[in-house]
């Protein structure tokens, strides 16, 4: 692997556990949850630069659904990102408190609270997309050896298990009420265990991951047998 992929995915690594830990914010309280959210801000900056090859492909090329739907995904956690920058250091009390920029606290705390949702999901939906980049890792690591077909089975069990409870939590903290500004308001239960807390989290993420990585997957075999069946086609011709 060249060194400017070790870079990215660890940055990506790193992004993934501060998007953990800022969504547990009953564990970690204000004041570290503005550092998690500014080394965040810093590291996606910095994912930005390293991929930005990406907006000089944006107007070359084909737009098919997926490439499509990755465009609209990638824009949109953008968007969230911004947001998330700009209500953070309006209602920053610690890490930014010193920063000229001001504006309605209302308005602000809104704009994060909807944006931290949005932002979690639309960030596991951008990295089911990449799943298979890791999936294909992980096969290189086992360098042409195949796993037995039980193990197979096993993991693609585990990961449904995980999908489902995620969705149940998901589902059970009416989680898109936050995003829709339905509820103005987040309960944080802080009598909840860390465990706890991040193993929530992280089925929620798994859920988004497993729905985004089957949907690219299928819809990239739909693609494929369309463009067979558009060659074969033109063979006839």
């Amino acid at each position: 692997m060249k060194p400017k992929m070790k870079i990215k995915m660890g940055i990506d690594l790193l992004m993934t556990a501060l998007l953990l830990c800022l969504m547990a914010y009953q564990i970690t309280g204000e004041a570290l949850h503005e550092w998690f959210g500014a080394g965040m801000l810093l590291l996606f900056i910095a994912h930005h630069i390293l991929n930005i090859r990406w907006y000089g492909n944006l107007f070359k090329g084909n737009y098919k659904l997926l490439r499509i739907l990755q465009t609209i995904v990638n824009f949109s956690v953008l968007i969230s990102m911004l947001c998330l920058g700009y209500s953070g250091i309006v209602l920053s009390r610690h890490v930014f408190a010193a920063f000229p920029i001001g504006g309605p606290m209302a308005t602000a705390r809104s704009m994060h609270m909807a944006a931290s949702y949005w932002g979690f999901v639309l960030m596991s939906l951008h990295l089911g997309m990449h799943w298979g980049m890791i999936v294909g890792m992980f096969r290189r690591l086992l360098k042409g050896r195949k796993l037995p077909g039980a193990a197979v089975w096993g993991l693609r069990l585990a990961a449904a298990v995980i999908a489902g409870y995620g969705l149940f939590c998901f589902i059970q903290k009416d989680i898109v009420s936050y995003m829709f500004l339905k509820n103005q308001f987040v309960f944080f239960n802080f009598d909840q265990s860390a465990i706890s807390v991040f193993a929530e989290y992280i089925a929620m993420m798994g859920f988004w991951i497993f729905v985004s990585f089957y949907m690219t997957r299928g819809i990239g075999k739909i693609s494929g047998k369309h463009s067979i069946g558009r060659e074969k086609i033109n063979e006839k011709n």
